[in-house]
């Protein structure tokens, strides 16, 4: 259970992890990568059997309803406040629940590059109460697949994402990110990878990009198998939420504080001259948090049936189990796209041994693959957010017919010109 307000459940510690969809490669010559020093696992403590968690289907991730237009390139989708030797960064769509566009990731990096020499601390959140970032302007990019075959914005988009993830996951100087409300794929990139990130009772986390034909992105590859357990391979493929507290307890978020105290938090990191981060947060972090991570009881039940080398395993195994928790894990797999299923189980396995920018390079291989009018990614996105008919067309369709071939071929590495400068 915990002890001293934190259950060790193998947290992706105080360190940074991954990554969001990138910046332009531009980013070479940062220096060398400082990649993070993760914690050692513990073994997660044996429940009593609780009640099931709730596994809705992933939420939609909500988006811009139109192309990215030099209209939406507006001074302040981003501000940036300057307070003496800190910064702080604040994402400012609240109308589109901080939606991550290519225009806030090119504002973002250089200002982050120009902070790590000259401040000492840098926070950053989210404008309004709903959201930190609900995720990436996935929907424009689509658009411009189906309307001109253009690939060039989704390939430009997900390299300057991914850089800028990176920026984050080496980041020299204390970042804080505020993760308060929801949280997701764009949104955990531009987070998980800071060396703070504090959840509130509001924060809802999912990396649901299987359910739009994708793969959980941003550095997913590297922080979802550094979870403990099979966690993050089963949150990858399910693309199940964590809501408050439980996104500390799941090792995403460093800090849990609840929303009435953000406000004075950051006052207090942004008017102490040399302000111990850690000692801040502790203080307004509860000394007792007497709750129990929520998948706790499915723990072994997740590292059973997970510990598999292919998506038909594991199929099988949540069949032999034949619990509650096992259909409704089965009823979120159904809705993914197979390929995307394939994709993502690789993925995190391939990204358990490499590090943050390897890992980086190899998704934006496959976010380069998916750019196609023909493609999952595009499907599932018509089919989600676009036409929200909510009967993607998945080709292809069985997971029979998603080969070992077929997926290998979208983790092929491109010419040296095109591969993702880090």
């Amino acid at each position: 259970m915990l002890k001293h307000g934190t259950l060790k459940l193998n947290c992706v510690g105080g360190n940074p992890i991954s990554t969001i969809r990138g910046l332009s490669a531009q980013a070479s010559g940062t220096g060398p990568i400082v990649e993070p020093a993760l914690p050692q696992q513990q073994p997660l403590p044996q429940p009593q059997p609780q009640p099931q968690p709730d596994s809705k289907p992933p939420l939609e991730i909500p988006v811009p309803k139109r192309n990215l237009t030099s209209s939406d390139v507006q001074a302040d989708d981003v501000l940036f406040k300057d307070i003496g030797n800190k910064g702080v960064i604040t994402l400012n769509r609240p109308k589109v629940l901080n939606a991550l566009n290519l225009s806030m990731v090119e504002k973002i990096y250089p200002v982050l590059k120009k902070w790590e020499t000259s401040k000492k601390l840098v926070i950053v959140e989210g404008a309004g109460e709903k959201a930190f970032c609900a995720g990436g302007d996935v929907k424009s990019l689509v658009n411009a697949l189906r309307e001109s075959e253009n690939s060039t914005l989704g390939e430009t988009f997900f390299k300057n994402e991914y850089t800028l993830n990176h920026l984050i996951g080496t980041y020299k100087i204390p970042y804080v990110a505020a993760i308060d409300g929801i949280t997701m794929g764009g949104g955990v990139g531009l987070s998980v990878h800071g060396k703070y990130r504090i959840a509130t009772e509001r924060t809802l986390f999912a990396m649901p990009e299987t359910a739009i034909g994708l793969f959980p992105d941003v550095g997913g590859s590297y922080f979802l198998p550094r979870l403990q357990g099979k966690l993050g391979l089963y949150l990858g493929l399910t693309g199940d939420r964590l809501k408050g507290i439980d996104v500390f307890l799941a090792g995403i978020a460093t800090h849990f504080v609840p929303s009435a105290k953000l406000s004075d938090l950051k006052q207090d990191l942004l008017t102490i001259e040399q302000p111990d981060v850690k000692e801040v947060l502790n203080k307004y972090q509860p000394e007792r948090l007497n709750q129990e991570f929520s998948l706790a009881p499915y723990m072994s039940k997740i590292d059973k049936c997970f510990s598999v080398s292919s998506i038909e395993e594991l199929i099988q195994r949540l069949k032999e189990d034949n619990s509650e928790w096992a259909e409704k894990t089965l009823n979120m797999l159904s809705k993914a796209s197979p390929t995307s299923l394939k994709v993502t189980m690789r993925a995190i396995q391939s990204g358990s041994t490499l590090n943050l920018a390897d890992c980086l390079k190899m998704e934006y291989r496959l976010a380069c693959a998916a750019m196609s009018k023909t493609s999952d990614f595009c499907e599932g996105v018509r089919a989600l957010l676009i036409d929200k008919d909510q009967k993607p067309n998945w080709k292809p369709n069985s997971l029979t017919d998603v080969t070992d071939d077929y997926v290998s071929e979208k983790f092929r590495k491109f010419p040296e010109e095109k591969e993702l400068k880090l």
